[in-house]
């Protein structure tokens, strides 16, 4: 029973890597969409969206089928709830990569971001990119320390955040662009609260305190 046990949960953990990879191509790739006015990209991001929803059911029935026949106590009956947590943020970071390809796409053939504000949102993808990478370490080693890491990086996301709306006070730009790069600068920056999030339901597991 116990070794069926921990061989379910290595499957969950497995399909929770692999739909921590598909959102962080799905970013890296609606960025690319969105900086070069690329709408096959983006296209391509707003249908891959549905393989992450639908990894996302499959991952929830599996826990529940588990929960159901095997009986899991104390640790083990931690490690299925923060799977259930897990996978509903890594959905959440697939949605807000699709809601940056689709401005990609809506603004096709015009590019989305002024050249002056490129190289913040560069640097808006290469923290999102590179929390995605730190939550999918923090499922594969359990890394109970690494929610702490992940609030760091968020914090430059923060400021990032916080200076793409001040250069938007100083930019030439429609009312409409604006408020367009606005909602950018938000879905990069909930991108990185759900990678944060990954983390806190790992600690949860490992029963580390808050």
């Amino acid at each position: 029973m116990r070794t069926t046990f921990h061989q379910e949960l290595d499957i969950i953990d497995q399909k929770l890597i692999g739909m921590t990879q598909l959102v962080q191509s799905a970013m890296g790739r609606a960025t690319t969409a969105l900086l070069e006015a690329d709408r096959t990209t983006a296209n391509e991001v707003i249908s891959d969206d549905a393989t992450v929803d639908a990894l996302r059911r499959e991952i929830d029935e599996h826990i529940l089928r588990v929960l159901a026949t095997q009986q899991p106590v104390a640790g083990d009956l931690r490690a299925l709830v923060a799977g259930l947590r897990i996978d509903r943020d890594l959905e959440r970071m697939g949605d807000l990569a699709r809601h940056i390809a689709e401005t990609a796409a809506g603004d096709f053939p015009r590019t989305a971001v002024p050249p002056k504000l490129t190289g913040i949102v560069h640097s808006m993808n290469r923290v999102a990119l590179r929390l995605a990478e730190q939550a999918k370490e923090a499922i594969v080693y359990r890394d109970k320390d690494s929610a702490a890491e992940l609030e760091r990086e968020d914090d430059e996301m923060d400021s990032l955040q916080s200076a793409l709306y001040l250069e938007l006070l100083h930019t030439d730009v429609t009312v409409q662009t604006a408020l367009e790069l606005g909602l950018l600068g938000r879905y990069y920056e909930r991108y990185g609260d759900h990678a944060v999030a990954v983390a806190d339901s790992v600690r949860f597991e490992t029963g580390a305190p808050a």
